[in-house]
Formats: structure tokens, C-alpha cells, sequence
């Protein structure tokens, strides 16, 4: 009977774990689709640049608020709840983004993805944490955030052979509704796990848990890490337009290699501790970032390599340090980690814009001009993003050597 109720256990939360998985697809999807059906947007509405430009935002702002709200109340209501949000935010804006047809709807529409997204990983994070013990929970908190990259890749490749066979945009969005569909049908009617610890049920212990030097140290990291991450992929095609290499490709080779360096995740933190990968990860991000500033053709894809494994274990990663060394922090830690990420992330775009029209104004001033200007222009700007990785090299320098005095006195004891 025993053994029963252990199988039936065990075969609950793989079902959570692969919605969960749908859900993380449904958001990368959002991500990288409705990229790709922006330029048919703008003819089709009369939209311009500007306009285009906020109704992207709405996708980054709705993320870290509804993952914040998602946080504080996941005690309370539970994740299932939470999910329940997330499905219905996901169902009326991908059906509003079809059927609005207006600027106004499409802002709201975009709003309302946004929310469903954050309330995945609010949700969901937790789901990993509570449900898996040690290596076990780096393990599935990397694959489970392997399906954010591979789910760009597959929605990138989708959106590119639709556009290029004449389909409108109304059918790619579509799309985005398979894995919505798919992952609530998967979280219909499951029970989720109980948290780990007594002082997940108190949000005042959590909060306190929050304001240690050990938390606000790792949210300075995540500050860094978001932007290393999504900061030059953002970019990438703009600035290596003129390089000799295709941006799309670059994009693709990253987030590919992103996915299976995930998959893998859980063997490479059992081998050098979260904290020995956070370390090499900067070191082979600052790498990639600067051969990105500096060479062309060919090796912009070796380049590339680099940068995408030295990315690829910041983000699941930081959740799981958080989750295994200050597990008093709950739910609401987990979504204020994520959310100071992807609101840092939403904040650095202008000014990394910012940096492309003063670095083009300084080579305009050298006397560049045409392929020239845009590649010295957007090399230079890659070289000031090199800051963020090799600041992140000091900060884990110094967490290693603080978790290495932890254990050994936790150890002398």
C-alpha cells in the first residue's frame, strides 16, 4: 500500500514538472514569436517603431510585477491557484492579441501575457524547490529552464518558416495556445507538494529571511547576471549586422547550446558546487562578450559559443542557490530573485541603447561611415557590456571563499 502511494507520488510531481515545462515553453514562445511578427504587425496596423517598442515592453513589465504578487501570496493560495491565473491571463491575450486589431488592445493584450508569464515562474519555482531535495532540485530547476532557451529556438524557427510560407501573423500567434493548452490540460486536478520548511508558512519570516547580507549580496549578482544574459542577446542583431556572420544564426547557436548546457545542468553543479559555476560561467561570458566586440566573420560564431555557455546556468542556477542555502526565504524569495532580474534587465535596454547612439556619434566623429560606422559603433558598446560579467567574476570570487568558510565551520562542529 505504501509502495503505492509513493508511486503515485512520484508520478504526480513528473506530471507537474512536465507542465511546468509547457508553461515555460508558452512563455518562450511569447518571447520569441511575437518578435518575429513585430514587422508584419507595424505594416498591417500602421503601428510605428515607438508604438511597437511599448507594446514590447508590456511583455517586461507585466513579468516581474505578477511574479512579485505571485510571490507574496503563493503562502496564502498555493501554486496551483497561481497557475489557474497564469492560463487564464495566457488564454485572453493571446486571443486579444488576435482578434484586438488596434494599438490600445495590443498593449493590454501583451499586459496580460506578461502576467501569465511572471505567475509561471512565480508558481513554478517554488513547484521545483518543494518537490525535489538537494542536486536533485539543481537538476530539474536546470532542465526545467531549459525549455526557456529551447522554446526561443523552436518559436524563432516556427515564426521564420511561417512568415517566409505567407502565413499571417493572427496563425503564429495561434500557436503560442498548443503549449497553453497543453500544460493546463497537465496541471488540471494535481495535488501540489507541501513546502519544505515551518517558515514558508509565515511571511514575515520569509521577509526576514530576505534582509540578510547573504540575499542582498545574490540580488546584486542577479542584477548583473540578468543583464550579461539578456543584455547582448538583445542587441546581438543589431550589432553584428554588418559583421559578416547572421544574426539569426548567432541568436539560434546561443540559445540552442543555452537549452542542452541545461539539460546537463545538474552533473555540472554536482562537480564544482553552484558556486564554482557561477565563477566559470562569468569568466566564459566575459570571453564571449569580448570576442564579440572584436572579431568578425567566422569567429562571431565561436564567439557565440562561449557567451552561450558561459550564460546558460546563471539564471536556473541563482534560483537554486537561493532555494537550497536561504530556504527561509520561501516562495516570495524565489520571485523577488527572478523579478529583480527581469525588471534590471527591462531598465538596462535604453541605457544600452543609449551607449549605441553616443559610441555611432564618436566613430561619426572619427569620420566613419556606412558598414564601417555600425560595426566599429556596435563593437564598442560590446565592449563596455564586458563590465557586467567581469564585475560578476569579483562578486563570486568572493561568494566561493565565503561558502568555502561556511563549510568548514559548519564542518568543525
Amino acid at each position: 500500500m505504501e509502495t503505492s502511494i509513493n508511486e503515485s507520488s512520484a508520478n504526480n510531481r513528473k506530471i507537474l514538472f512536465y507542465a511546468g515545462c509547457f508553461a515555460v515553453v508558452t512563455n518562450a514562445f511569447s518571447f520569441s514569436i511575437r518578435a518575429g511578427i513585430l514587422p508584419q504587425l507595424g505594416r498591417e496596423l500602421t503601428l510605428s517603431g515607438e508604438q511597437l517598442g511599448y507594446i514590447n515592453s508590456m511583455w517586461f513589465l507585466g513579468f516581474p510585477i505578477s511574479m512579485v504578487v505571485g510571490g507574496l501570496i503563493y503562502n496564502n493560495v498555493g501554486g496551483k491557484l497561481i497557475m489557474q491565473f497564469a492560463f487564464l491571463a495566457h488564454t485572453i491575450g493571446i486571443i486579444m492579441t488576435i482578434y484586438s486589431g488596434s494599438y490600445v488592445g495590443l498593449l493590454i493584450s501583451t499586459l496580460l501575457i506578461g502576467f501569465g508569464n511572471g505567475c509561471t515562474e512565480a508558481a513554478c519555482n517554488p513547484l521545483i524547490a518543494d518537490a525535489y531535495e538537494g542536486n536533485m532540485m539543481s537538476k530539474m530547476m536546470n532542465r526545467l529552464h531549459m525549455w526557456f532557451p529551447g522554446g526561443i529556438v523552436i518559436g524563432a524557427l516556427l515564426s521564420k518558416f511561417m512568415t517566409d510560407g505567407g502565413l499571417s501573423w493572427e496563425t503564429q500567434i495561434w500557436i503560442i495556445m498548443i503549449p497553453t493548452l497543453i500544460y493546463g490540460y497537465l496541471f488540471f486536478g494535481k495535488s501540489w507538494p507541501k513546502a519544505k520548511t515551518q517558515e514558508e508558512s509565515s511571511l514575515a519570516d520569509n521577509l526576514k529571511a530576505m534582509v540578510t547580507p547573504l540575499f542582498i549580496f545574490m540580488l546584486v549578482c542577479m542584477v548583473l547576471t540578468a543583464i550579461t544574459e539578456f543584455g547582448p542577446q538583445q542587441w546581438v542583431g543589431l550589432i553584428l549586422a554588418k559583421s559578416g556572420a547572421e544574426p539569426m544564426l548567432i541568436l539560434a547557436l546561443v540559445t540552442g547550446l543555452m537549452a542542452v548546457a541545461r539539460y546537463f545542468g545538474g552533473d555540472i553543479v554536482k562537480k564544482f558546487d553552484q558556486t564554482g559555476v557561477f565563477l566559470g560561467s562569468s569568466v566564459l561570458a566575459t570571453i564571449g562578450i569580448f570576442l564579440f566586440s572584436t572579431q568578425t566573420g567566422g569567429m562571431a560564431y565561436v564567439a557565440a559559443i562561449f557567451y552561450a555557455l558561459g550564460v546558460a546556468y546563471f539564471w536556473p542556477n541563482m534560483l537554486g542557490f537561493i532555494a537550497e542555502k536561504i530556504p527561509s526565504s520561501g516562495a516570495i524569495g524565489l520571485s523577488i530573485i527572478g523579478a529583480v532580474g527581469m525588471f534590471s534587465s527591462s531598465i538596462f535596454q535604453p541605457i544600452i541603447g543609449n551607449w549605441i547612439d553616443s559610441d555611432k556619434a564618436a566613430a561619426v566623429a572619427k569620420g566613419l561611415t556606412g558598414d564601417e560606422l555600425d560595426l566599429v559603433s556596435g563593437q564598442a558598446t560590446l565592449q563596455t557590456m564586458t563590465l557586467f560579467p567581469i564585475l560578476l567574476i569579483a562578486l563570486f570570487i568572493i561568494l566561493l571563499l565565503w561558502v568555502k568558510k561556511n563549510n568548514r565551520a559548519a564542518g568543525s562542529r
